[in-house]
């Protein structure tokens, strides 16, 4: 007697299993906070990579980190410094959903800087970046980031 599934099997233990079954379902949960008030918090972030789904989980995260510590009564400084390939996030002409993520970011209150080895380095005009100031310019985008580590701002490890 040989042993096999039917597709009638199969559909069977299918429609069982999502009758019987309990659907997953997620409530939303408050915030709860186990420690003083955010106050003043400052974050950088350090961009390097020329993944546009890695910059949109980044400025996600500035948005969110900006609105939630202001709604809390805090506050957010949020400096996010591209070097390398990273300094690609500000190239054109870019993907509307890029463009909005930087405008968002922005708007927040969110400092962008880019290194001026890497413009060099890639023979860039930093006048092609968008919306970038001479003023954000900074002479290395890795020095950058080390020395605002070293004076209280927290690194975001993510990239």
């Amino acid at each position: 007697m040989k042993n096999h599934i039917t597709l009638r099997d199969v559909l069977l233990v299918t429609f069982v299993s999502m009758v019987f079954t309990n659907p997953v379902h997620a409530e939303y949960v408050e915030p709860n906070i186990h420690h003083a008030p955010y106050g003043e918090v400052k974050v950088v972030v350090p961009i390097t990579s020329d993944d546009p789904s890695v910059w949109l989980f980044r400025l996600r995260n500035v948005g969110n980190g900006i609105k939630v510590t202001g709604g809390l009564g805090g506050g957010m400084q949020a400096k996010i410094v591209m070097y390398g390939a990273g300094v690609k996030l500000l190239s054109q002409p870019m993907d509307p959903k890029i463009k909005e993520a930087i405008d968002a970011a922005r708007a927040a209150g969110a400092q962008f800087n880019v290194c001026n080895v890497t413009l060099k380095g890639m023979n860039l005009d930093w006048h092609a970046l968008y919306g970038l100031q001479e003023g954000d310019i900074v002479p290395s985008g890795f020095a950058e980031v080390g020395w605002l580590a070293s004076h209280g701002w927290a690194v975001d490890p993510a990239n």
